[in-house]
């Protein structure tokens, strides 16, 4: 089941932590999400790795949040993002990404002057950004979403070793947002993956918290 709601402004109930890494997971993997083109993302759920075309050079982001991909990709109808695919991955990978990021803007406490942090970003694999999580209808919400990004080794990383599995999800992006525009939240919120916090190490989150 996903989350209760509430019922007046359709967002999960309790108080959140600011910055919270939130995710679908197992014992050894991690859930996230990515949206492409159809030749892209069909051939991806086919045969579980990305094709010839996917390009290793440019960096590729991964959502652990389903309604923040669903935010970005407008529930899959924008142009190029109309295949969504949960990518299931290792813990360690995902772990890994983390340990060797830098957060994608400058925060003096974290890394002194900009240059230093400019420096960082240049070394680093990874990178994390925060943005505000999405109710139902993606709104914002007064918590943040990790947003991470992968290039050089990461990426490479990625598509080789840390994939597990790859699902299309579109249709139940299609059928959330129809249950949505039909009024029934309820039902909606009862479709979503269920993402619960991600335990990690304070050192890892200490580095990327703002």
């Amino acid at each position: 089941m996903g989350p209760r709601l509430d019922t007046v402004n359709d967002q999960p109930t309790g108080a959140r932590p600011r910055f919270e890494v939130r995710a679908r997971h197992t014992e050894s993997t991690v859930t996230v999400y990515q949206a492409y083109r159809p030749e892209i993302g069909r051939a991806a759920a086919r045969d579980g790795r990305f094709p010839s075309s996917w390009s290793r050079e440019r960096m590729t982001w991964i959502k652990p949040s389903f309604l923040w991909m669903m935010y970005r990709c407008g529930w899959g109808t924008k142009k190029d993002q109309e295949t969504v695919l949960a990518v299931e991955i290792s813990r360690e990978g995902f772990v890994w990404a983390l340990r060797n990021a830098c957060l994608s803007h400058h925060v003096p406490a974290l890394h002194g002057d900009a240059a230093a942090w400019r420096r960082e970003l240049r070394r680093a694999p990874a990178r994390v950004q925060w943005d505000p999580e999405r109710d139902l209808r993606l709104g914002p919400l007064p918590y943040r979403s990790l947003q991470l990004g992968l290039a050089g080794e990461a990426a490479a990383r990625y598509a080789d070793e840390w994939i597990v599995g790859i699902e299309d999800v579109t249709p139940l992006a299609t059928e959330i947002r129809g249950l949505v525009r039909a009024g029934e939240t309820e039902r909606a919120a009862g479709l979503l993956p269920e993402e619960r916090p991600y335990p990690l190490d304070e050192d890892v989150l200490a580095r990327l918290r703002p």
